[in-house]
């Protein structure tokens, strides 16, 4: 994998240029995509021309090439949101986060694949760790393009588990940042309430780095050694659907960060915040079928077959039972608010195990939605296999706003569980 930190510092100091940077990305693209298929459109040569331009340099990414998940527009390249409805589509404008990303200096390489509409539907990307495992989803190409080094830094976004998930199947960094932190203009919208755009990298440091490069907040965490946090160690109710391996891992992490000086203990969430988990899928699907009620309304059997099913039953669902999971929503964001105040972190699974064998499924967002709803900062920390060597993603929940503390806590486990 390339680490973004370690390149943009070798820019700064003259020992390496964009240019070479760009170059190691299409080596890597032509030796591994056609197996991993990581993109849906490439953008090589256009990246070497960019990558001349001397003012690079000087702006925080340095001239480090970018993926960017076909799910965000992009004027001088197709977005297809991994639909065959919108097959050659061509936008006028670009998302918001193409243009901050553009801004900060770094280089589009191209789109990543991304499952159809962000939603469950599995794309053809494969996992560079094992081919014949699915990469996890929807932001299925950023999170393999990243972990075959293809490219340095990528971007996705989440609803239920689509940073978080994929980041771990795939032995990577994924960053889900405070709900609204960063903008969605422009991002083909699935759930109003839910959707946030995230990032991918080598490592913690890596993420945090492209964070603040792209959004200009404080988020840097290399400066200095991470302080010990206070770590909440939390087996919620769908801990017995996490894997032998991927318990052990939890808890392993957990000792070690005690031995290196973090405060652990042992969390059981709150009644309203257990419920909360149900109500996801009632405010997900409610808005999705809203959401894309052109494509339903005007292309409904062009539809994959999941995605087909998730929006026929969520038409069933009512404003008033909609509204109603949004009351519990906003009691389980209070409690959460309260139950966070003395605590760094909380510490829980990624994903219920390591990346499932096949293409036809993008794993279970089991340990995600929860988080997802709160709106809470959440960091999949890579470092552990299980048994088979697969990667196994432990995940740094925050408190919602308090993003540098989450990512400052996941650098230090990260650096504990790679010891």
């Amino acid at each position: 994998m390339l680490s973004a930190l370690d390149l943009a510092r070798r820019i700064e100091a003259g020992t390496l240029t964009p240019v070479e940077v760009v170059e190691a990305c299409a080596a890597a693209i032509a030796k591994r995509e056609q197996e991993i298929g990581a993109f849906a459109v490439l953008d090589i040569e256009n990246a070497r021309q960019r990558a001349l331009e001397p003012a690079l340099r000087s702006l925080p990414l340095r001239g480090l090439p970018v993926g960017i998940k076909d799910i965000f527009d992009t004027a001088d390249l197709p977005t297809h949101y991994g639909s065959q409805i919108y097959a050659g589509y061509q936008p006028r404008s670009d998302a918001a986060m193409v243009t901050l990303v553009r801004r900060a200096g770094g280089i589009k390489l191209g789109k990543t694949v991304t499952t159809e509409f962000a939603s469950l539907e599995p794309a053809a990307t494969r996992n560079p760790r094992n081919p014949a495992h699915t990469p996890g989803g929807s932001s299925s190409g950023s999170a393999a393009g990243v972990a075959a080094g293809m490219v340095p830094i990528a971007i996705g976004s989440q609803t239920g588990g689509s940073v978080i998930r994929p980041a771990a199947y795939c032995g990577v960094a994924g960053f889900k940042p405070s709900f609204r932190m960063l903008p969605t203009v422009g991002m083909k919208c699935f759930s109003w309430s839910l959707d946030t755009v995230g990032l991918f990298a080598a490592g913690v440091a890596d993420v945090a780095f492209a964070a603040q490069a792209i959004s200009g907040r404080e988020l840097r965490i290399d400066q200095a050694q991470p302080q010990a946090p206070t770590i909440a160690l939390v087996r919620s109710r769908a801990w017995p659907e996490a894997s032998p391996d991927m318990q052990h891992a939890v808890e392993d992490a957990a000792t070690r960060a005690e031995r290196a000086g973090a405060k652990l203990i042992a969390l059981e969430l709150p009644e309203a915040i257990e419920q909360a988990t149900s109500v996801h899928a009632i405010v997900q699907n409610y808005e999705a079928f809203r959401a894309l009620a052109f494509e339903y309304d005007n292309h409904r059997e062009e539809l994959g077959p999941i995605l087909r099913a998730q929006l026929d039953e969520a038409a069933a669902i009512t404003a008033d039972t909609y509204d109603d999971a949004r009351r519990v929503a906003r009691r389980a964001r209070q409690a959460f608010a309260n139950l966070m105040s003395d605590v760094s972190i909380i510490l829980t699974p990624s994903a219920p195990g390591a990346a499932p064998p096949g293409l036809n499924s993008t794993g279970l967002p089991t340990f995600n939605k929860l988080w997802t709803l709160l709106g809470a900062p959440c960091v999949n920390v890579p470092g552990l296999l299980d048994r088979e060597g697969l990667p196994l993603g432990i995940q740094a929940v925050g408190r919602f706003a308090r993003d540098r503390m989450t990512l400052e806590a996941a650098c230090f486990l990260e650096g504990v569980v790679s010891q």
